[in-house]
């Protein structure tokens, strides 16, 4: 291209720029352009099995280990099998559109570039300050979780912690030494390089995934029909909540979920959809794929299709093998073997849980600072955060900087309340995504897309109004907790990002 040219193409963008102001979008070709320049640059070092072990990773948790009894026996019977099928389709909808943006634009920050080359500066930020509450959150959340069963297996071992050092319970404070300590570990693991970390998630996501086969396998030879009956339990009215602490959906129209019938199944579908929560995960790790044209949707599409069809044959297995009616809450699949009389098998799956939670707080780790990078390396955040490491190509700094807050917010408190914040910033982000495919097309159809979104715009719209239903059915503070923080992170770009964006700098030369 010539000097003239780019000039002139400069200047248009400048022009633009001026136009739209906090609405002024990032190209393509310019987010792309960013990832080549060397202080900045990312490894490139992850296959399409790398970014499905990672989206198998980040996916299977506590949902499948937790989730299934506690639904089945509060909500929808046997038929919290359709229920995962419900919420995989709609997961499904939203992991298409991000396929097509991940293909198009494979640079770090997931729905926050995305946002940029759609949407414009203002709503990216916004996206990307939402991102930064999901991950962080959801990172700590997992680690006092993954705590709770280390100690659980050390009591079984004869190792007790002191409860000063076993986290914040019942009121009383304390510091949960094992989450802040896990967090740390994994913190280095990934400033060591994304090669190290793809290795360390690939054994722990197979061990993982064996202990859930064998579930599926060993549970397959317990199973009494006559537990599967009714499938479809008869309907009851579900209790609501009241003022803040109802959903939003209640607060607004009236209605009220119910639990069982052929309407518990949506209301379970609601529920459940947040052990799908991951995939999404795959697309900040775009800008280190060797080839993310063909691999960024072989790991959204395929890690989401897996753990579908294992979620469903867990919730099959463990419905089969106890009456739903009689499941335990907080351990189903483990206390199902012990209830006929295998308790091994219950020990094994505790294991698997504990083994499991590690690979999903390194993934949101991964997710975070990846989000924290795009927006530093734009000049939303300060430029320090950008720098890759010399030896290890990772953004060493963010890393750190990151790591070491969700650490201090896991060792320190009881952020229980806080989960649905996790919850409502995803489907947020899954709003963002699907509109931003629609615009997109219709501003850049001349665009190389490897993979094309189908039925455009139907799918994009069926997926902003299957994650705006969910949405709906999260509580009226958790709203309002969403939109404080949202309040701060506008503030925080009027004050700072907006006067140090890299467009924004771009403008000002071109003037």
């Amino acid at each position: 291209m010539s000097t003239e040219h780019q000039g002139s193409r400069d200047h248009q963008g400048a022009a633009g720029a001026r136009q739209n102001g906090v609405f002024r979008t990032k190209t393509v070709e310019q987010s792309i352009q960013d990832t080549e320049e060397p202080e900045h640059a990312l490894k490139k070092s992850l296959s399409a099995f790398d970014l499905t072990v990672f989206g198998v990773g980040v996916i299977i948790g506590t949902g499948i280990f937790v989730l299934t009894g506690k639904i089945a026996k509060e909500t929808a019977g046997p038929s919290v099998a359709l229920a995962f099928v419900v919420a995989g389709v709609v997961c499904g909808l939203a992991a298409l559109c991000y396929a097509e943006f991940a293909s198009t634009v494979p640079v770090a920050g997931s729905a926050y570039t995305f946002s940029y080359a759609s949407l414009g500066e203002l709503p990216a930020w916004i996206i990307g300050w939402d991102l930064v509450l999901e991950l962080a959150l959801g990172c700590a959340v997992v680690a006092v979780g993954w705590s709770g069963y280390m100690r659980s297996l050390l009591d079984t071992a004869g190792i007790h912690l002191p409860d000063v050092l076993s986290g914040t319970h019942d009121g009383q404070f304390g510091f949960d030494l094992l989450a802040c300590v896990l967090v740390l570990l994994l913190t280095a693991i990934l400033v060591a390089g994304m090669k190290l970390s793809s290795r360390v998630t690939s054994i722990v996501v197979g061990i993982k995934v064996t202990v859930v086969l064998l579930v599926i396998i060993v549970g397959a030879f317990f199973i009494t029909g006559s537990n599967y009956t009714p499938f479809v339990p008869p309907a009851q009215d579900a209790e609501g909540g009241s003022g803040l602490t109802a959903p939003l959906v209640q607060s607004l129209f009236g209605f009220t979920p119910t639990s069982f019938g052929v309407m518990g199944v949506f209301t379970a579908a609601a529920v459940v959809f947040f052990a799908f929560i991951g995939f999404d995960i795959v697309a900040t790790a775009a800008e280190e794929t060797r080839n993310p044209q063909r691999d960024v949707p072989r790991g959204i599409l395929g890690s989401l299709i897996i753990c579908t069809l294992l979620y469903v044959a867990v919730s099959v297995v463990v419905t089969g093998m106890q009456k739903y009616s009689e499941l335990s809450t907080n351990a189903p699949l483990a206390d199902a073997f012990k209830s006929v009389g295998h308790p091994f098998w219950a020990g094994l799956i505790s294991f698997g849980a504990a083994v499991g939670l590690t690979s999903v707080c390194m993934i949101l780790l991964l997710g975070q600072s990846r989000v924290f990078f795009a927006m530093s390396r734009d000049g939303l955040l300060p430029k320090t955060f950008s720098h890759v490491h010399p030896r290890f190509g990772t953004p060493y700094r963010s890393t750190i900087l990151l790591g070491g807050l969700v650490a201090v917010v896991a060792g320190f408190t009881s952020i229980d309340e806080l989960a649905e914040l996790v919850n409502i910033g995803t489907l947020f982000a899954f709003v963002v995504v699907a509109i931003g495919v629609v615009i997109l097309r219709r501003k850049r159809p001349d665009l190389p897309r490897s993979f094309r979104t189908p039925l455009v715009p139907l799918i994009p719209a069926l997926s902003v109004l299957a994650s705006l239903w969910l949405m709906l059915n999260l509580p009226g503070e958790t709203w309002l907790r969403f939109g404080v923080w949202m309040l701060v992170g506008v503030v925080l770009y009027f004050v700072y990002g907006k006067r140090h964006s890299k467009l924004d700098r771009a403008t000002r030369s071109a003037l």
